[in-house]
């Protein structure tokens, strides 16, 4: 007999080796509601067993690890009735465009509407039937056989670098694939999606995590589409496409020249966008904007050089210098000082500064204490010449609220985002929002003496506020850099995993940490001696050319 401490309080004394499914209905709302069950901060289905005393709670559908849930479950369904319509086609997951994921058939150059039509009528098949999603281990030799009949080749590569003796897969019907994560426990919990046709694929649209019955209206970001496009045919063409393919360069030695290759082609971008500054002639000031961990500083360094390179001269002013400080920043709804809005900033200084220099005049350039909330002046000026060009990071930099007194004539916006083209396999996304954490783990550890679990207790804060101040702007760009390089979880997973295993199993924040770890155990990892000093990448490991 095993204990079982609810957090509604109750205790409960039941045999070792019961399944979360048959604690549920102790919860409101019952079986019925629940995506899932934390069971010592830990996510796990609903058909998991629990063989030890724990601590139990339930996950519901309105909150992050119950939405995750939810979206797994719905790209299961639809791998499902792919393969019972057309066995063996390859369905190929994409990024992530808003509250929806880009999917494509292999070898199609464009989904037709009556395929897409075929897909949705099946899915809700398959969800009115409210069929069974169970669990089950297999070997190794039988986990080959079942992904090779699925044509699932990046799945199957992925075995070869991994090794394991045995495979957790989650069943529904005759239909099989690899578990990633908890699944819900049968079809009918799935109420809300759509599929939409979009560009050569399709997009499979879900709810929002606040409001599961909701599905937001769907906003198209084109030019994050096109870098995404961009690198994706890219990946195709070094056939590198997954992280399999890359444990693969590891295992051959060959992963110098894949690094070198990376770089070089992300040069490439930042020498365009370059260029396409040149082009308009008359812009006076850059302004960088990306969400946490994007590689700002970094990015802002890079086009610096590139930049000079064409005959500028670039003149870097810190939206950090134009904080109000504490007496007249804004707090948000728990009383706390919300850094992030754009009331943060002193909005009319920055605007007054930017007006007289680009009038030809000379400015006193502002500071801010970090440590006493306090703006001053040190007496440092400032005063452009013909050749100079203001670069400008901040989260606000394409928020045109920032800058109303200059003409757009005068600005340029770069949009960031650490967008990798690489899949786990060909069901499952490398998730950008996964990338840009474990930067941030590793950056905080290093220069900020934080621990994994500081860094992750306040990573939800920081979402909201990119959702918020960051995202709704991105079709404000002139240009969208990517700053995302294929190589770098094999790096980064050398500093991040003794991270992760600190976050304690009595921490709330074991859950993600738990998570993040079995997302880096796909990894080969890689020695940072290979990581060129002016790579974005260093800009989290340490190591730099660039001084910050």
């Amino acid at each position: 007999m095993i204990t079982l401490t609810l957090s509604t309080g109750k205790k409960l004394e039941v045999d070792s080796g019961t399944r979360g499914i048959q604690v549920a209905d102790e919860f409101e709302g019952g079986e019925e509601k629940l995506a899932g069950l934390m069971v010592n901060n830990q996510v796990k289905a609903l058909t998991s067993s629990i063989p030890f005393d724990a601590d139990v709670a339930p996950i519901y559908f309105n909150e992050p690890e119950g939405s995750n849930i939810y979206r797994r479950s719905l790209c299961f369904i639809l791998a499902a009735a792919t393969n019972a319509l057309w066995p063996g086609k390859r369905l190929i997951v994409g990024h992530s465009l808003g509250y929806a994921f880009y999917y494509m058939f292999e070898s199609t150059t464009k989904v037709s509407k009556e395929e897409v039509d075929a897909l949705t009528k099946k899915m809700k098949e398959i969800i009115e039937a409210d069929e069974a999603i169970t669990r089950r281990i297999i070997s190794y030799e039988q986990a080959k056989t079942l992904l090779e009949k699925n044509n699932q080749l990046e799945t199957r590569k992925y075995l070869d670098y991994v090794n394991p003796e045995k495979l957790l897969v989650n069943t529904l019907g005759d239909y099989s694939d690899m578990n990633i994560g908890p699944l819900i426990n049968r079809t009918g919990k799935i109420k809300n999606f759509n599929l939409l046709p979009y560009q050569d694929g399709f997009l499979l649209r879900f709810p929002m995590t606040s409001d599961p019955e909701l599905i937001p209206e769907f906003t198209d970001h084109p030019k994050i589409f096109q870098i995404y496009k961009k690198y994706k045919d890219w990946g195709k063409q070094i056939h590198v496409t997954s992280i399999a393919a890359v444990n693969e360069l590891i295992a051959k030695r060959k992963i110098n020249d894949f690094i070198d290759i990376t770089e070089t082609f992300q040069a490439q971008n930042f020498a365009e966008t370059a260029l396409q500054i040149q082009k308009r002639g008359n812009v006076k000031v850059v302004l960088i904007a990306g969400p946490s961990s994007s590689g700002k500083t970094t990015s802002a360094k890079k086009l610096s050089l590139h930049l000079q390179a064409l005959g500028y001269t670039p003149r870097v002013i810190s939206l950090d210098n134009y904080y109000v400080g504490r007496e007249r920043n804004p707090k948000d709804e728990n009383g706390n000082y919300d850094y992030e809005c754009l009331e943060a900033l002193d909005v009319e200084l920055l605007n007054k500064n930017l007006v007289d220099l680009f009038n030809g005049k000379e400015i006193e350039v502002p500071s801010y204490n970090f440590d006493l909330g306090q703006p001053f002046f040190t007496g440092e000026k400032m005063k452009l010449h013909e050749s100079d060009i203001l670069i400008m990071e901040g989260i606000h930099g394409l928020n045109d609220k920032l800058t109303p007194l200059i003409d757009n004539k005068l600005k340029y916006k770069v949009y960031l985002s650490a967008l990798t083209q690489l899949n786990i396999d060909d069901h499952n996304r490398v998730s950008t929002r996964d990338n840009r954490l474990i930067r941030r783990i590793v950056r905080d550890s290093k220069f900020r003496g934080k621990s994994a679990a500081s860094t992750i207790s306040m990573w939800a804060s920081v979402q909201r506020g990119e959702r918020k101040y960051i995202f709704p702007y991105q079709n404000n760009a002139d240009s969208v850099l990517n700053t995302a390089l294929d190589y770098e979880l094999s790096v980064l997973k050398v500093y991040a995993e003794p991270l992760l295993r600190c976050v304690m199993p009595n921490q709330k924040e074991y859950a993600e940490a738990s998570r993040l770890l079995q997302f880096l155990n796909l990894f080969s990892p890689m020695p940072s001696d290979y990581v060129p000093v002016q790579s974005i990448v260093r800009e989290f490991i340490g190591g730099s050319s660039f001084k910050y």
